[in-house]
């Protein structure tokens, strides 16, 4: 959604699809995000069908027409896809070139070949965050657990100490660094700027980084102090490769579309105008689509034919990094659905009118929004899109720093206290070797702390902005 059609949503130019007050609306809404928690949780439901079925039972219940509701949720799906698909196919395709290639496993050897004692994590968290900005977290840890696990060995270090900086990174990266899936849909529901959004991400992910990393890794090695776990040493993507990709042509490949976005940011803040001609021209270059799309193309050569690949183990790549997020699209679909169906129904104007009763500054509540739903859903896409929707109309008044702060206000809060009702809980817990317990001392109070620290260096920067 647009932030105009948020904008006239917000003033009240556009009527809602049921004249429910206040209280119904409220019922509503927690009855269908309780539909949605209870079929995920409970029912084991694919979280596509349950955002489906959740944005249906939040219509029935505010006394929405069936046909409109209908209408409602798939107009949000269509353009939620339409505005974030082909960046998440893109971002899909650039990691599966990273991987494949070996260009990973040689930012992870190059920087490994210059760290040693107690640099070593500080290497890690390194590795993790420039791997993790084109990666879905899942791909990410896929590929780094065989580093970490493999370095702790060989260098006798505590896991915790060389895990957790690896999974700090990879998360800082997921919740508040588009063009992740949760980050970027959160910018088109909010109608935040992403050049924008990136640069005040990076400037909140690095004290939160070192803090959830390096310097919580001291702890988390005391609290729990296991060996590696030898069978979870899998193969590493590059062993098969006769070749690997330069150090030098994998970072700045990876970062094209960042320096690219970013740099159309800067432009937009230092000239303001429109018909100048390096705006006009850092505008068409840094867009996401653009920025994606070109890093894609020069992947292309400077990973994969510097790998040594032909033209048809290419294609055959680029068609295999597609298939997996089909899943991820779908979900990202549905609750763009979910999101434009909470708004159409009224609850904008809801979430306005209790923002102003209550006094509850606006970056604080999406946050605590997107910790409830975090906590009940275990998904934090599930929560950035859902609480980017139920905040949506906040933003309508703010001014391009604090769309971009909310959107990482609700990225922080997805993040909170990862627990057994997450999938990412159970990857790191059979990946390291440990019980319930010990990935809750580690891995989810290292969320926490994420989400917490992050949301701190969000309000400080609102204070400034």
């Amino acid at each position: 959604m647009t932030s105009l059609s948020v904008e006239t949503l917000a003033a009240g130019a556009v009527e809602p699809i049921t004249s429910a007050g206040n209280a119904q609306l409220g019922i509503a809404v927690l009855a269908g995000i309780a539909v949605i928690v209870l079929l995920i949780t409970k029912f084991k439901l694919h979280a596509f069908l349950a955002l489906t079925i959740g944005s249906l039972a939040l219509g029935a219940f505010a006394g929405a027409p069936l046909d409109k509701t209908i209408t409602s949720f798939s107009t949000g799906l269509g353009n939620t896809v339409a505005g974030v698909g082909v960046l998440i196919a893109l971002g899909a395709i650039l990691g599966k070139l990273l991987a494949d290639s070996g260009g990973a496993d040689q930012i992870v050897d190059t920087i490994l070949a210059r760290a040693s004692g107690r640099a070593m994590p500080w290497a890690m968290v390194l590795i993790a965050s420039v791997i993790g900005l084109p990666l879905f977290f899942e791909v990410g840890i896929v590929l780094l657990i065989p580093v970490v696990l493999l370095v702790a060995k060989r260098g006798n270090y505590s896991l915790m100490r060389i895990g957790i900086p690896a999974l700090a990174g990879l998360s800082v990266m997921h919740g508040l660094i588009p063009p992740h899936p949760g980050p970027l849909v959160a910018i088109d529901a909010i109608g935040a700027n992403l050049g924008i959004t990136l640069g005040l991400g990076v400037l909140v992910a690095i004290p939160t980084v070192i803090i959830a990393g390096p310097v919580f890794s001291k702890y988390a090695a005391r609290w729990v102090d296991i060996p590696a776990p030898e069978r979870m040493i899998p193969q590493r993507p590059s062993e098969d490769l006769e070749r690997r990709p330069g150090f030098g042509a994998t970072v700045a490949t990876v970062m094209l579309p960042v320096v690219l976005m970013l740099a159309k940011a800067l432009v937009d803040l230092v000239v303001d105008d429109p018909e100048n001609a390096v705006q006009r021209v850092t505008d068409v270059i840094g867009s996401p689509l653009i920025a994606l799309l070109a890093a894609v193309l020069v992947g292309l050569f400077t990973l994969g034919r510097a790998a040594g690949f032909t033209k048809d183990r290419l294609s055959s790549t680029v068609e295999k990094s597609l298939a997996p997020i089909a899943g991820v699209l779908m979900i990202v679909g549905a609750g763009g659905g979910f999101k434009q169906t909470l708004i159409d129904v009224g609850v904008g104007r809801m979430i306005l009118d209790f923002s102003e009763d209550w006094a509850i500054p606006t970056l604080l509540l999406a946050w605590l929004i997107a910790v409830a739903i975090r906590l009940a859903t275990g998904s934090a896409t599930v929560a950035t899109i859902s609480a980017a929707g139920l905040v949506a109309p906040l933003a309508a008044d703010m001014s391009a720093s604090h769309a971009a702060l909310l959107v990482l206000a609700v990225g922080a809060g997805s993040l909170f206290f990862s627990h057994v009702n997450d999938a990412g809980f159970w990857l790191v817990k059979e990946y390291f070797g440990m019980d319930v317990g010990q990935t809750i001392k580690t891995w989810s109070v290292m969320e926490t702390i994420i989400s917490v620290v992050s949301l701190g260096f969000v309000l400080l920067l609102s204070l400034v902005l």
